[in-house]
């Protein structure tokens, strides 16, 4: 087996092991991040930065950290603050709901695919130049783009308002589709090494990034799932896992604790702590979306899906407190941003507050919700994609308003291999038919 630190080169590996002193201080370890960062910036070879490597394995935690934060599955239970029962969802409504969930998703993240990575004031900048803030109707004018480069504007023209076609290729559908294909094949007995195996048949290397890439790298290795999400990752709070939850969403209707039971397979592929906390929310969110109709009472029950005693839970509680206290959206979301500046863009824990803060300001209204997200800045496809999500369930089909429907035509593109463009309409049926197939097999079962 090949090390890792031998497909790398020399830059590569300094860059993982700059955000891995920064993963470390945040998982509540003892580290003097800028001699790390000082001392990794002048090693000259590959060997010496993996000794700092194995150095910051051996760094002992903080007295002064108070977060419980496990990532084993019996631990995980452990600390959760109560669990689900199976909630009633009435099977003549779920078509419509399942079919709300991927268009939901796929509207949500081509509405903010085109201005990934932006912060908050740029998207202000951008759209209060020509007149669209908050934006007036679906999708981003291209207009907003005329401070730009030149390659920037060719690239996201087919991503903004009236020269929608389709969806396009993004990685935060190709997870989707991936889950899809995986349920289909192994249905409910699959593990984390099913998972592994499919991603290495299914999905091209370049077409994954951060936390996927580095576990997809230490399974080509032959390390195996929880390995695959630590060996040199960085990333393993980002919100890569997250960005995977919704399918096991879709499959569970109303059987919150199934979902979780599919997210956490899916989460410890590739993420550790947070970074399967992340997933395990969204999951049950969206499975709990069939029977809520209130995104708050929704979220209150969602909490009992994650660690009481983690950082995400505190943050997703402090996003609710500034909601019980009255706050518009825009104080709200200034003091999010402010909160938890520290964190990377794409990590799970400011994303998830800009989830939660969408979907309560939002008020179950789908088009406020995706605009919230959207102003918000950071991850903006991702949680632009899953409020679409959970909102696409709790509304269904009939609840979405057609101007964000009809630019997409049915069609999605995908990098995940055998998909190529397909309808979205028919992963929503290649979904239901495996929720009746389990429910039929449940009842058989039971009876």
């Amino acid at each position: 087996m090949k090390p890792l630190h031998t497909l790398a080169n020399l830059d590569e590996i300094k860059l993982l092991l700059k955000y891995e002193v920064l993963e470390r201080f945040e998982e509540g370890f003892t580290v003097d991040v800028e001699d790390y960062i000082n001392r990794i910036s002048a090693v000259t070879s590959i060997d010496m930065l993996m000794d700092i490597y194995s150095e910051l394995g051996s760094c002992k935690p903080r007295n002064t950290y108070s977060y419980i934060e496990p990532s084993d599955w019996s631990s995980i239970q452990g600390e959760r603050q109560g669990f689900f029962e199976e909630y009633p969802v009435p099977m003549n409504s779920i078509r419509d709901k399942i079919l709300g969930g991927w268009l939901g998703r796929c509207a949500g993240c081509m509405l903010g695919k085109p201005i990934e990575g932006w912060t908050y004031n740029q998207i202000k900048h951008a759209l209060s130049r020509i007149g669209e803030y908050p934006l007036r109707e679906p999708y981003i004018p291209f207009e907003a783009f005329n401070e730009v480069d030149e390659k920037k504007r060719r690239n996201v023209l087919k991503l903004t308002r009236g020269s929608i076609v389709m969806v396009e290729r993004d990685d935060d559908i190709d997870y989707t589709i991936m889950n899809l294909l995986i349920y289909e094949r192994y249905g409910s007995n699959f593990d984390s090494i099913d998972i592994g195996e499919m991603w290495l048949l299914h999905l091209p290397y370049k077409s994954i990034y951060t936390a996927e890439r580095i576990a997809y790298r230490n399974l080509v290795i032959g390390l195996k799932p929880p390995n695959t999400a630590t060996y040199l990752n960085p990333y393993r709070e980002w919100i890569g896992a997250q960005i995977r939850a919704d399918f096991w969403g879709y499959i569970s209707p109303g059987r919150p604790e199934q979902a979780l039971n599919y997210a956490f397979k899916d989460s410890i592929l590739s993420h550790t702590k947070n970074g399967i906390y992340g997933e395990l929310y969204v999951a049950s969110l969206i499975s709990l979306a069939f029977y809520h109709v209130s995104p708050f009472d929704l979220i209150l029950d969602g909490l009992k899906s994650i660690p009481s005693r983690s950082r995400l839970f505190e943050a997703l509680n402090f996003v609710l407190d500034l909601y019980r206290k009255g706050l518009s959206w825009f104080e709200a979301i200034e003091q999010i941003l402010t909160r938890y500046s520290s964190y990377h863009p794409v990590h799970t824990i400011n994303n998830a507050a800009i989830v939660t803060s969408s979907l309560l300001w939002g008020e179950g209204d789908f088009t406020k919700t995706l605009y919230y997200a959207l102003l918000s800045g950071l991850d903006t496809d991702c949680n632009c994609a899953t409020v679409g999500s959970i909102l696409g369930v709790m509304l269904g089909r009939r609840g979405i308003p057609e101007c964000w429907v009809r630019p997409l035509n049915d069609r999605v593109a995908s990098a995940v291999s055998g998909i190529g463009i397909t309808s979205i309409s028919e992963l929503a049926e290649r979904t239901l038919k495996l929720i009746k197939d389990y429910s039929g097999q449940h009842s058989a079962n039971s009876s």
